[in-house]
């Protein structure tokens, strides 16, 4: 099963207001194991980016000023995701703002290509009533998150990528079949079939009962077994 973790960081909260996206992080989990690929791309907005949105993530628009734009990437970053399946935390949200950027493109939503897990869902879901931002979620994963001075795109996906690992574990499908042992094998390696069992006649019976009654005697009770 190939997995995408994706984070992205935006010059805004709401595409909808025209903010835009500046920084991609994808991070491709196979079967369940991180492979080491992964998709990093800053992306000039062409716009303004709001104070709050800068002490969140660092970036400046002069720092993006020579960068690509969505549309110069947008083919190579969807051949990257292909019809793998999202792992997004807040997922609405990154969604939202790729589906804003591939609509200037006259593309549809990112939904047609990809199936989206929402980790911030799940973990209401595992943790209710607790704080699960990506941060706590660490914390609480034993997650080591020391380097997060600033949230970084990719940084948070190889975050993520620990975290829902965690989280899930457990959940893997468990229909394994399992194979009947061989016939065990003697001393020589010879293989043994099933043991035949020799029931005792009448005099090893009364042999057997007349043992006990000498026992039970020397002990003074008769035997628990």
């Amino acid at each position: 099963m190939r997995q995408i973790v994706l984070d992205t960081e935006t010059t805004g909260l709401d595409p909808a207001q025209g903010h835009r996206i500046i920084e991609i992080g994808c991070l491709e989990v196979l079967n369940r194991r991180v492979s080491g690929a992964t998709y990093h791309v800053y992306l000039n907005p062409e716009r303004d980016i709001d104070a709050g949105a800068v002490q969140v993530h660092g970036l400046t628009r002069e720092f993006l000023a020579d960068k690509a734009r969505f549309a110069d990437v947008a083919r190579e970053f969807m051949e990257f995701v292909g019809d793998a399946e999202l792992i997004i935390h807040n997922a609405p949200f990154d969604v939202g703002f790729l589906d804003a950027e591939l609509a200037r493109l006259g593309e549809g939503p990112i939904g047609r290509h990809c199936a989206v897990v929402d980790t911030l869902r799940l973990a209401k879901q595992l943790h209710p009533g607790q704080k699960n931002n990506l941060d706590a979620l660490c914390k609480r994963y034993a997650v080591d998150n020391s380097g997060r001075a600033f949230h970084g795109a990719l940084l948070d996906a190889q975050l993520l990528a620990e975290v829902y690992l965690a989280m899930t574990r457990g959940q893997e499908s468990l229909g394994i079949e399992v194979a009947p042992p061989p016939p065990a094998a003697d001393a020589a390696g010879t293989r043994r079939g099933p043991l035949r069992v020799i029931r005792p006649g009448a005099d090893e019976r009364a042999a057997h009962a007349a043992y006990l009654a000498g026992l039970a005697k020397e002990c003074g009770e008769a035997p628990g077994w």
